[in-house]
């Protein structure tokens, strides 16, 4: 089975002190399943990369490591279509009260009928009231 997996999840798998047994929990999934991302997650994801290297967070040779480790796991990123975009992403932004990054993942979890892995409140309770399921 596979499941949707934020940003969020991914990078508390860096950051020690971000990290939780949910967290650690959703990794241990990968052993056996899949993760689909949408495609703006390697933006969110070398964002973080990026900031955690300028506020001295993490060193270059530690965010090229991770960046190397997420290439290995199985995780499948899926392209947002412009008439996602433009049509369900943003219904879902408003209807939820969410960032058009959110309702990304949301989105991907609807349309694929996927289970959503999240620790944001937000995308959790939006999920919940959308019929997805939060692993």
């Amino acid at each position: 089975m596979s499941f949707v997996l934020d940003a969020l999840v991914t990078m508390a798998w860096l950051f020690e002190d971000e990290s939780t047994k949910y967290t650690d929990a959703v990794l241990h999934k990968l052993e056996s399943e899949d993760a689909l991302v949408p495609d703006l997650w390697l933006y969110e994801v070398a964002n973080v990369l990026v900031i955690g290297e300028r506020n001295k967070r993490i060193t270059e040779a530690n965010s090229r490591r991770f960046a190397a480790l997420l290439s290995e796991l199985p995780i499948r990123v899926v392209e947002i279509a412009k008439g996602a975009l433009w049509g369900n992403v943003l219904v879902l932004a408003r209807e939820h009260r969410l960032s058009a990054y959110d309702a990304a993942y949301l989105e991907l979890a609807m349309k694929e009928g996927l289970p959503i892995a999240t620790q944001d409140k937000a995308l959790r309770k939006a999920s919940k009231q959308a019929g997805t399921v939060v692993i």
